[in-house]
């Protein structure tokens, strides 16, 4: 899904609730231009702009890229849809289409980095799988070290986050279910 798709599902949910972009804007916290940016397909929204969003709507930040999923979906590289984490310290390809209830996740952290500066808790259920190098996972106070073919399940309701402190990129997947709003 393109980022022009994104911001017309935005659009169609925003003009469903009546709301003008200044009213959403109130809403989410975010900045009228930012919204109209992101529903005219010319700024890339981030993972947590679309969590703010969904917020607003009630719905799952899968809802923002489909009403209403296929029965089949293939995930085909070069077509997409990426998220930027906060802050925009890793981008996230969407490998499953928006049917509300399982949204998986690809990222690759470049080395030193970490995917929020703090950790945060939401409401799910979330399992990293390393691909390739080793991921810290920081869960509450604990710090884990999952290496490449291994993989973490945690109640995400705990504050978490991931950390690359190796010298070479980590690639992993995420899933969370339910998706986060």
């Amino acid at each position: 899904m393109s980022v022009q798709d994104i911001g017309a599902q935005l659009k169609r949910l925003r003009t469903r609730e009546g709301l003008s972009l200044r009213d959403l804007a109130a809403r989410s916290g975010l900045s009228a231009t930012l919204l109209s940016q992101v529903e005219r397909g010319v700024t890339d929204p981030s993972l947590s702009t679309l969590r703010r969003l969904a917020g607003v709507f009630g719905e799952s930040v899968a809802s923002l890229f489909d009403s209403a999923p296929p029965a089949v979906w293939i995930s085909r590289p070069g077509t997409r849809a990426t998220l930027a984490g906060p802050r925009g310290l890793v981008r996230y390809e969407r490998l499953t289409p928006g049917n509300g209830r399982l949204e998986v996740l690809r990222a690759i952290l470049p080395p030193g980095t970490a995917t929020s500066e703090e950790p945060w808790g939401h409401a799910s259920t979330e399992c990293a799988y390393v691909v390739a190098g080793t991921l810290t996972v920081e869960i509450g106070a604990a710090v884990h070290e999952v290496s490449a073919g291994e993989s973490i399940t945690f109640d995400s309701n705990q504050p978490h986050r991931y950390l690359n402190g190796t010298d070479s990129e980590v690639e992993y997947l995420v899933s969370v279910t339910p998706p986060v709003p």
